[in-house]
Order: structure tokens, then C-alpha cells, then sequence
């Protein structure tokens, strides 16, 4: 079953945004009388029926509503930001995974530099790629991606959660698992990603201030794509819904 984005819903029926509409019209070629999956992008889920196709407008009734698919677990990302497209795939990967939001933060190593214009660009383009994924994998509510934040301003922004907790090569023995063992309530977690050179240990220091966590994710050295990806995943194996 296809899914669509919709407008807010009136009395049971909705129509699909103009990209959505051409989709499943021109593209998809469907008819009256096909279900569909209806998201409204804030957590709602549908069953619905298409009820008329026309030149750039599809309406569909909506059927019944579908069990949410949103982790129990809110967890951001705070990722360095990293070189080439690789934030593309992060994007998309934390999407698949249920991540609730994904912040770059301009880290000491970063090679990339943004300014905001530059930023601003990069956070519309990921928020695209977030929705697409958030629709094929049936997400009713996509994440948030932010603009690419400096260093003093994601430090505020990292006080804010309940657990925060910093995969670095330096930190040990001490897990994931460990981290569980030690807060397993938690329901709003922070996670943060070093860029290609790592975090620095000024920034690991000071995040240790604020009750920053540091864990291993093993004895190899991951590359920051990876390590976002295998940090969200254990995350919501253990405080989460996989």
C-alpha cells in the first residue's frame, strides 16, 4: 500500500499536496477505489480510499486510523558535521530508525565550514530527504532536523536531555549496555557524533560537565556515518521499539 502525505483532514477527507497528488496521479497512476496509507506528518496514520483524481488534485476518505509507528524513545542526534553527502545518509538511516530530531553542530575538527545561508540550504535539503524516508518506512511524523548549530549553542541545547550520551574512542569499557543498567527509564536521550577527526577532548570534557555519558561502541574506530547509524540502532534496541 502506497503511502501519501496529506493536508489536515476535514470531516474524514483529505487531498494530497501538489508533489504528492502528481505522484500518485501521473506517476503511480492510481484510481478511485485504491487504499492508501494517509500521514499527516505529525503522527497521525491512515487507512484511506482515494474518492476522485483530477488534473493536480487527488481527495481520499480516510478509512480508519492506523497504529503509530514512533518509538517510546526520543532521541536526537547531535552529529559533527561531517564531509561530502554523508549527512544525507544519516539522515535518512536515523529516519528508518525513529529518531526524533537530527542536529549538525560545527565541531572543532569539522573540515566543513557553513554559514548560515550555506546551512540553511543543508537543513532544507535534509529535511526532504527525512520526509521521503519517514514515508517509505510508514512514519506518521518525520524527524526534526535542525540548522547547523555552533559549539556554545549545542552545549545548551544538550543540558535539555534526560540522558546524554557521547560514543568516543577513548571512553574505555564502558557500553551502551552500561549505560542502560544505569538509567534504564530513560525516555530522552541525546546522542552525539564526532566528525571525521573526532570530538576533541575540550568538547568531551565539557560535555562531561553538563553529565555527558561516554561509551564505547567497540575496539575498531567507526566512521562518524557508521557510528551514528550503530549508536541509534543499539539505542533503540535498548530504550526503545526494535
Amino acid at each position: 500500500m502506497h503511502s501519501f502525505y496529506i493536508e489536515p483532514p476535514v470531516d474524514g477527507v483529505a487531498r494530497l499536496p501538489a508533489g504528492e497528488a502528481k505522484h500518485a496521479a501521473k506517476v503511480l497512476r492510481l484510481k478511485p477505489g485504491d487504499e492508501v496509507c494517509a500521514l499527516d506528518g505529525a503522527g497521525g496514520r491512515w487507512r484511506g480510499e482515494i474518492e476522485a483524481v483530477s488534473d493536480g488534485d487527488v481527495r481520499l476518505r480516510l478509512i480508519e486510523g492506523l497504529d503509530s509507528h514512533e518509538s517510546p524513545l526520543r532521541l536526537t542526534v547531535y552529529e559533527g558535521i561531517p564531509k561530502a553527502d554523508k549527512l544525507d545518509f544519516i539522515a535518512q538511516k536515523l529516519t528508518e530508525l525513529g529518531a526524533a530530531a537530527l542536529t549538525p553542530v560545527r565541531m572543532e575538527r569539522c573540515v566543513v565550514k557553513l554559514d548560515d545561508r550555506d546551512g540553511e540550504k543543508r537543513r532544507e535539503r535534509l529535511e526532504k530527504i527525512a520526509r521521503e524516508a519517514a514515508k517509505q518506512c510508514g512514519r506518521g511524523r518525520f524527524p526534526r532536523v535542525e540548522r547547523p548549530l555552533d559549539w556554545p549553542r549545542a552545549l545548551e541545547e544538550m543540558k535539555r536531555h534526560e540522558l546524554l550520551l557521547i560514543p568516543w574512542e577513548e571512553a574505555g569499557g564502558r557500553g551502551l549496555k552500561d549505560a542502560f543498567a544505569a538509567a534504564p527509564g530513560a525516555r530522552d536521550i541525546g546522542i552525539v557524533i564526532g566528525p571525521e577527526g573526532g570530538m576533541s577532548p575540550g568538547e568531551v570534557a565539557a560535555m562531561a560537565e553538563i553529565g555527558g555519558v561516554t561509551v564505547t561502541l567497540g575496539p575498531r574506530i567507526l566512521r562518524t556515518e557508521t557510528a551514528a547509524v550503530v549508536s541509534a540502532a543499539l539505542a533503540m534496541q535498548l530504550w526503545g521499539d526494535i
